[in-house]
């Protein structure tokens, strides 16, 4: 991929133009039971519209969740994954699994990972991906809600060692909008993929703008540092 002026805009609109879910009319891949019709009710609620639907024909990814500012993300998150029935695994500081409430985290899909053991997070992401038939591993890629100069590039390598195309998934809280947009495969150019994922959010509205991260890895400044962040 090309990283030149305006080259990412046409192969993101390359993209779009060759997955047709991305413009179909929104529809859940399944009816999740009850989920489905909590999902739609706090939707409704807050006047949310699913859009961009999930792909039915590729059985496990990696999901972006951007952008990450606010509590609020993760209770709108739910609300899209349970109208479309999809089956979301999510990454979480391990100390909101821990005590008393840890199994209403883990009811919701959660996986409790330590953010101080970076190098093996990526290899465990990396090989759950592989091991698995089926399955869709949300990382938020900022790695927190406030702004940070650099995106964390665990969900890069993990999609790229495991061989998983990486789903650039959104809510725009412009818009009240959400959805599953292109899906990317990791190439052996670094710096022309982020453009690509650059291009898709840069217009692409959070709660809390200002905590929205730069979309950047440290990778692409410093060759020099280390794959897994």
């Amino acid at each position: 991929m090309s990283s030149s002026v305006g080259s990412e805009e046409q192969v993101l609109e390359e993209m779009i133009s060759q997955e047709s879910r991305l413009t179909a009319e929104p529809k859940p891949l399944r009816i999740w039971g009850w989920r489905h019709y909590v999902g739609a009710f706090v939707l409704k609620l807050f006047g949310w519209k699913p859009e961009a639907n999930p792909p039915s024909d590729i059985d496990k990814y990696v999901f972006i969740a951007a952008p990450h500012t606010s509590a609020w993300d993760f209770p709108f998150m739910i609300a899209f994954a349970w109208w479309w029935g999809v089956d979301i695994r999510w990454l979480g500081k391990h100390v909101l699994f821990e005590g008393p409430f840890g199994w209403f985290f883990r009811w919701f899909r959660g996986m409790p990972v330590d953010r101080r053991q970076a190098n093996n997070l990526v290899g465990a992401m990396t090989d759950t991906l592989k091991a698995a038939d089926e399955l869709v591993l949300v990382i938020p890629a900022e790695g927190t809600r406030g702004f940070r100069d650099y995106w964390k590039s665990g969900f890069y390598w993990a999609a790229k060692g495991a061989g998983v195309p990486i789903c650039l998934g959104y809510m725009d809280f412009a818009r009240k909008r959400g959805g599953f947009g292109p899906m990317l495969y990791p190439s052996d150019d670094i710096r022309g993929d982020m453009d690509i994922v650059r291009a898709f959010y840069k217009d692409v509205k959070g709660h809390t703008p200002a905590k929205f991260s730069r979309i950047r890895l440290r990778q692409e400044d410093d060759e020099a540092a280390p794959q897994p962040e």
